[in-house]
């Protein structure tokens, strides 16, 4: 993954747990790198060392992590490295969420050795749309949920967010549905 990645997750830490516990995670995983360089590639292994470590150091279990992390990136990181590329994206969420199968393809532009995962949008409705998540790595599922929270906090939008499909018992992908508005109720 990229250093932005890791770097995103060092700022998670910091801002909400303070620089010791993010030095304390970096000892925990084993990590003697100073500092992460925003376009350069890590292996993967780096990236699940740190969320592993900070689910130790901050006694959280893994999945409030990465769902905290998925917020984060939208609330915090996208908006800082990609504002531009979000304030494109829509309107409001519906919108987003129709847009986000092209973002990573314009994402992927700017970060030649990235493997982006993929997303499909499906059964879109008024207040609904069904997301579809594919990706190599494996256990990212509850990150993509926090993300889909994430977006619907940007946008200012009472959602829900529910997995439907389960990589990891199976399926050959990840699918959320996502509802807002009268859908919710």
């Amino acid at each position: 993954m990229y250093g932005m990645v890791n770097k995103a997750i060092e700022d998670l830490v910091t801002i909400n747990f303070g620089a010791d516990k993010w030095d304390a995670v970096k000892r925990k995983a084993g990590i003697e790198i100073d500092a992460f360089i925003t376009n350069d590639a890590y292996p993967d292994c780096i990236t699940y060392g740190l969320v592993t470590a900070a689910s130790e150091v901050l006694e959280l279990p893994v999945n409030k992590i990465l769902f905290a992390f998925g917020e984060f990136w939208v609330l915090h990181t996208a908006q800082g490295g990609y504002g531009d590329l979000l304030s494109a994206a829509g309107r409001d969420m519906p919108e987003f969420l129709d847009y986000l199968p092209s973002f990573h393809i314009r994402v992927a532009l700017m970060f030649p050795h990235l493997k982006p995962p993929r997303f499909e949008c499906s059964d879109r409705e008024s207040n609904r749309i069904t997301m579809h998540y594919y990706s190599d790595r494996p256990g990212l599922s509850v990150f993509v949920e926090g993300l889909l929270n994430g977006v619907a906090k940007l946008y200012k939008t009472a959602a829900i967010v529910e997995q439907t499909r389960f990589k990891d018992k199976g399926d050959d992908h990840d699918e959320f549905l996502v509802r807002w508005g009268d859908a919710i109720t």
